[in-house]
């Protein structure tokens, strides 16, 4: 697909702004590194940031609580002045932008039509489909027809959040108002889930910075989530996995095990069948995350998480067990029997 030529590159911005040589090659460094690239892959990053003109964006917002705008206002790298101003050309954004009203909806009319196939679209949030979707109305239409009309142009979809990519507590039984994620409605073009309530910050920036420097779409899973951020549990990288396979658990809040930092899989952890990045990556600039914090996963990049509950209970269909018997646990396997697909 050719790039636009209208705007500005990605150095030509930094440039302007007092950015030197060195500082703006480190930059191409860290966000390399941040997609989970190999070194080798820099001069390519540098190539398509000083060559390839900033990708326009419009981002809706439907019903959602904007949570995932405020998880990249944390990106550390790039940092969201970084992606919004340097990055991409964020040209619509009904959160974040000045206009309003019939300007607002003016500019993203035009963005379609002088960016046609070219420009991104990012989705916070879902639409209702009952009652002729009333229940979310943007510029006096429908949310459901202004992300239909919007997307019929758009070159890719991000989907933001697990309210975009599988209906979050929107679609929890019992879905009064028929919310569907974005991928059951748009078919004709490619959607990029990133899931997560919200997702993390790094995550966020790195689906970002990837499509922008590779000029591709990541290579996804089967639920359309990017492999590089998606495809281990968080299990597998917790902190607290040694104290899983040992057997240590805790039992109670405020017990023994729980002052110790012992598993939490049985205070019902849905970390063993969630997949994203929170025990590498963690939130907040690297400072911690729910497990680390003392509370257990409740696997809000997964779908449907709302209705595997109750929260609090250990899963249906799990079962753990280590080297320490206690009459919690009469088991003696040492395997995680995963409940659910993938």
């Amino acid at each position: 697909m050719p790039f636009l030529h209208k705007k500005p590159t990605t150095y030509e911005v930094l440039k302007s702004h007092g950015v030197d040589r060195r500082t703006f090659l480190d930059f191409c460094t860290r966000t390399t590194a941040l997609m989970g690239l190999a070194p080798a892959m820099v001069p390519s990053v540098v190539k398509a940031l000083v060559t390839q003109p900033r990708v326009p964006v419009i981002w809706l917002h439907g019903l959602e609580c904007t949570c995932c705008s405020e998880s990249l206002l944390r990106a550390s790298h790039p940092i969201v002045s970084d992606i919004i101003l340097n990055l991409i050309s964020l040209d619509y954004d009904d959160t974040l932008q000045v206009a309003a009203g019939f300007q607002a909806e003016e500019i993203r009319q035009t963005i379609m039509k002088q960016y046609a196939g070219q420009y991104l679209l990012a989705v916070e949030g879902n639409a209702p489909t009952k009652n002729g979707g009333v229940q979310c109305i943007v510029g006096g239409k429908t949310f459901l027809s202004v992300l239909e009309e919007s997307a019929s142009r758009a070159r890719a979809v991000i989907a933001w959040g697990s309210c975009a990519t599988s209906g979050c507590i929107q679609a929890a039984t019992p879905n009064p108002t028929g919310v569907l994620p974005v991928s059951a409605l748009i078919r004709n073009k490619p959607v990029i889930n990133v899931p997560g309530c919200p997702p993390i910050a790094d995550v966020m920036a790195g689906v970002i910075a990837y499509v922008v420097t590779q000029g591709k779409l990541p290579e996804l899973d089967s639920q359309g989530r990017p492999k590089m951020y998606y495809s281990k549990t968080v299990h597998e990288e917790c902190e607290r996995k040694d104290n899983f396979e040992e057997g240590r658990f805790v039992q109670n809040w405020g017990d023994d095990g729980a002052r110790k930092g012992w598993c939490l899989f049985k205070m019902g952890c849905r970390g063993p069948i969630t997949h994203n990045r929170c025990s590498e990556m963690k939130w907040n600039g690297g400072t911690s995350w729910p497990v680390d914090a003392g509370h257990p996963c409740i696997g809000c990049a997964e779908k449907g998480f709302w209705d595997n509950g109750p929260l609090y209970q250990q899963v249906e269909g799990l079962r753990a067990s280590g080297r320490e018997h206690d009459e919690h646990d009469e088991h003696d396997e040492r395997e995680l029997v995963h409940a659910g697909e993938r």
